[in-house]
């Protein structure tokens, strides 16, 4: 929750960033660096650090970790990506419904195939019902600033972001297993995000051509990349413990709650948040309160 917490934070700043700029890719792309920045001068500091990297290169010669697991952070670049090309046509509430609809049931997949540090996890009825309840939790909070359906079909690539997200926290929980640190998890997954999110900027700067305003805010307009290092750590430490979908539904409410904690406190263009986003945060926390529940096999 509090690495959600943390992305709601960074989504305010980085839609700030994208409007300062007028190129949403762009921003995206200043965030992702910063954060693969900070973590590559941090982390060979570290002696945890440079350990980790240490023992990240020796599992990947003695087979335990294979490199398409050190490429999770694509998915996060593709993701970051995707909202700067949809969000304008779908506006946000769409974007968050595709997105979490896509990582709650992916989630379930990745847990049940085994792909995560913490082994197979069963689909059981409260792991279900907890996923199902979040989608419905998410749609009741946004359910106002749906648009017109027309644009609906534009919902597949967040959709198909947010089915990438579950296996991105995933194999970063395996690089941090192998590597013994979350900040060279985070490192690798930085790097490979802002690769793909440099190639998507290449094609907007040969469409469009270079962003013709250069943003001269407050120091916290470049703090979204710090932000993403706490999201990606925590994850990366956590998930091993929780299982994929555990981790995204607490991450989700983390997220709704801090968005609306942020409109009250600081509201944004779009006004306080309604009786509606206060009940939806309420019915996501529910959410996982429900995933989190034991069988009854398991209680035996």
């Amino acid at each position: 929750m509090v690495a959600g917490t943390a992305l709601a934070v960074q989504s305010r700043i980085n839609g700030e960033l994208a409007v300062r700029l007028a190129d949403p890719i762009g921003a995206a792309t200043i965030s992702f660096g910063s954060g693969l920045l900070v973590l590559a001068v941090l982390v060979p500091l570290l002696p945890a650090g440079r350990a980790g990297l240490g023992h990240l290169r020796a599992a990947l010669r003695e087979g335990r970790i294979r490199l398409w697991q050190c490429v999770g952070g694509m998915c996060g670049g593709f993701l970051v990506a995707t909202q700067g090309l949809t969000v304008p046509t779908l506006g946000v509430a769409v974007f968050i419904v595709a997105v979490v609809a896509g990582q709650s049931s992916s989630s379930l997949l990745v847990d049940r195939a085994g792909a995560g540090p913490a082994g197979p996890q069963p689909v059981t009825t409260p792991r279900l019902a907890g996923a199902v309840l979040t989608v419905c939790a998410v749609l009741l909070a946004v359910g106002d600033r749906i648009g017109h359906p027309s644009a609906l079909a534009l919902a597949v690539l967040p959709l198909v972001a947010g089915l990438g997200i579950a296996w991105q926290q995933a194999v970063n929980g395996h690089v941090r297993a192998v590597s013994g640190s979350a900040l060279v998890a985070g490192l690798v997954n930085f790097f490979m995000g802002t690769a793909v999110l440099l190639i998507a900027f290449a094609v907007s700067v040969a469409v469009r051509g270079f962003p013709t305003r250069v943003p001269e805010g407050p120091w916290w307009l470049y703090a979204g990349g710090t932000l993403g290092i706490v999201f990606i750590a925590l994850g990366a430490a956590v998930v091993r413990y929780t299982g994929v979908l555990l981790l995204g539904l607490g991450m989700i409410a983390g997220q709704v709650t801090g968005a609306l904690l942020l409109d009250e406190v600081v509201p944004g263009d779009a006004g306080r948040p309604g009786w509606n986003t206060v009940l939806g945060a309420a019915l996501t926390l529910a959410a996982v309160a429900v995933a989190v529940l034991p069988t009854r096999r398991s209680r035996a």
